[in-house]
């Protein structure tokens, strides 16, 4: 009998602040829009304890490519961010518990 069971390969991104520190996170979800591409994300921690302080909440980036290379970038247009968020909100509220905020 052949084993139904997927493996789980999560999609792992370390991003460096302007400092240099490094975070990482899990890839959850990615939308193309005429905009652009975006991804949604989670922080990875080593330390379960860290896990359990952190908010859960999403961590969205716009996709650009300079040079061949792949790098991510904060969203400054607000309506685009509200427009992405509430995009991956529909998008994964049945998968996660999403508070909506006000």
């Amino acid at each position: 009998m052949a084993d139904m069971e997927k493996d789980y390969n999560p999609d792992i991104v370390t991003l460096s602040d302007d400092d240099g520190k490094e975070y990482t996170f899990e890839v959850i979800d990615a939308i193309e829009s005429d905009e652009g591409r975006y991804l949604a994300m989670l922080p990875v921690f080593d330390d379960p304890q860290k896990m359990l302080e952190d908010s859960g909440e999403l961590v969205i980036v716009k996709v650009g490519e300079e040079n061949g290379e792949e790098y991510f970038y904060e969203i400054e247009d607000d309506d685009e961010y509200e427009f992405v968020a509430d995009t991956f909100i529909e998008r994964l509220q049945d998968f996660f518990e999403i508070a909506e905020q006000e």
